[in-house]
C-alpha cells in the first residue's frame, strides 16, 4: 500500500481531464507539453512553461512549529509579507494556459492571505481545469470564516498534522489539538467535493504515532495520508548525524507497524515515509519542475529552503516568468544537476549527501 499507485493524484487528474476544454488555451498547453518532451535534461539547460507551480501568496504564519524552516536561522532572517494581488494576477496571466495544477502554499498559512478568495476565483475563471491545492494548519482565529467561501474553488486541501494530542501541541506551539480537529470536521462538512489529505512531517518527536495518525485520519473519513521525514536542509547549524535516526531500529520498527496498520486500512492510501542513505542530486526534481515563487516574487531553488536572500534565480515582478525560469543563474544550477554535483546551497539535504 505504501508503494502503490497514487489514487489521490488519479482522482485529481480525472477532475482535470473532465474540466478541460478544447480552445485556444488548450492549443498553447499542447504545444508546451510537446516542448517539455523535446527538451532533454541531459543536453538542455532550459525549461518550458511549468505545468505545476507553487505560488507563495504569503509567508505570514500564526504558529511556531519545531520542524518549520521559518524557526531557524534562515527563516528568522527572511522578509515577511503578502504578495500584492496585482502581481499574483500577473503571474497567473502568464502561465495559466500551461498549468495542470497550482499549489497556493509556502512558508505561511495560506488562508491568512487577505485576497485569497479573489485569487482562487481568478484562477478558475482563467482556466477551470487547474487543480488548486492548499496546505493549512487549520488553526487560527477566523479560520472557518476564511475557508468556507473558497471551498467551491479548491480541489485539494492538505491538513498539516504532525502528531496527536499532547505530541501535536508540543510540536505546534500555541495550537490546540481539539480545536484543529473541530476545524477539520467543519471544513469537510462544508466542502464535500474537495479531496482531503493529512500531511505529517515525521521526526523523533512523533514517529511512534504514525500508525495512530492513519487510524485518526480514517475516523475523520480522510482517505489520504502522507508522511515526510524531517529535513534539516534549512538548518545550517544542524549535523547530518540527525538523519541517522531514520535508519535506526526504532524507526524501522515504527515503519513496520505502519505497514501492518495499512494492511487493515485497504480503503486508504498512505505514502511515505521514506529515507535514503545514498541520495543523489539526480533524485531532485526541483531544478526542472514545480517552480517555487515567493511572496516577494523570487524564483528559488526548492520548497525546502525557499529563502531568496540565500539564493534566487531572479524576480518575476521585474521580468516575465519564463525569462526568470531560464535565467543564467537557473541554468547554472541545472548544469550542476547534469553533473550530479550538488551546490553548497543543498548542504544538509537528505537527497544530496553533502
Amino acid at each position: 500500500m505504501l508503494k502503490g499507485l497514487n489514487k489521490r493524484r488519479r482522482k485529481l487528474l480525472w477532475k482535470l481531464a473532465t474540466r478541460t476544454r478544447l480552445n485556444r488555451a488548450f492549443l498553447k498547453y499542447l504545444k508546451n507539453r510537446i516542448a517539455i518532451l523535446r527538451l532533454n535534461r541531459d543536453k538542455n539547460l532550459t525549461v518550458a512553461y511549468p505545468t505545476n507551480v507553487m505560488i507563495e501568496l504569503g509567508n505570514v504564519c500564526n504558529l511556531h512549529c519545531s520542524m518549520c524552516p521559518r524557526e531557524h536561522d534562515y527563516g528568522k532572517a527572511m522578509d515577511v509579507g503578502f504578495m500584492p494581488v496585482e502581481h499574483a494576477k500577473r503571474i497567473i496571466d502568464q502561465i495559466y494556459p500551461y498549468l495542470d495544477s497550482c499549489g497556493l502554499t509556502g512558508l505561511g498559512e495560506t488562508f491568512l492571505y487577505p485576497h485569497f478568495p479573489e485569487i482562487v476565483r481568478y484562477i478558475k475563471n482563467k482556466k477551470k481545469s487547474i487543480i488548486i491545492t492548499v496546505s493549512t494548519n487549520a488553526h487560527f482565529r477566523g479560520f472557518r470564516e476564511a475557508v468556507e467561501p473558497v471551498l467551491p474553488y479548491i480541489d485539494n486541501i492538505q491538513f498539516s498534522i504532525d502528531g496527536l494530542g499532547d505530541t501535536y501541541e508540543a510540536i505546534r506551539k500555541g495550537a490546540s489539538f481539539e480545536e484543529v480537529v473541530e476545524n477539520i470536521r467543519f471544513t469537510m462538512k462544508k466542502g464535500k467535493d474537495v479531496t482531503y489529505m493529512i500531511n505529517c512531517v515525521v521526526s523523533p518527536e512523533n514517529y511512534s504515532q504514525m500508525s495512530e495518525i492513519v487510524l485518526f485520519a480514517r475516523q475523520l473519513d480522510i482517505l489520504y495520508v502522507n508522511f515526510n521525514c524531517e529535513s534539516i536542509a534549512s538548518q545550517p547549524k544542524a549535523e547530518r548525524s540527525f538523519y541517522d535516526f531514520f535508519v535506526s531500529e526504532d524507526f524501522k520498527k515504527a515503519v513496520e507497524e505502519l505497514r501492518q496498520t495499512c494492511m487493515n486500512c485497504k480503503d486508504m492510501e498512505v505514502t511515505g515515509p521514506w529515507f535514503t542513505t545514498d541520495g543523489s542530486f539526480h533524485d531532485c526534481i526541483f531544478p526542472w519542475e514545480y517552480p517555487y515563487i515567493t511572496w516577494d516574487g523570487y524564483y528559488v531553488p526548492c520548497c525546502g529552503k525557499p529563502f531568496p536572500k540565500l539564493l534566487n534565480f531572479g524576480n518575476v515582478f521585474n521580468e516575465d516568468i519564463i525569462a526568470v525560469l531560464n535565467s543564467k543563474k537557473a541554468q547554472q544550477f541545472r548544469k550542476l544537476w547534469q553533473k550530479n554535483t550538488p551546490p553548497t546551497f543543498c548542504h544538509n539535504c537528505q537527497l544530496t549527501n553533502n
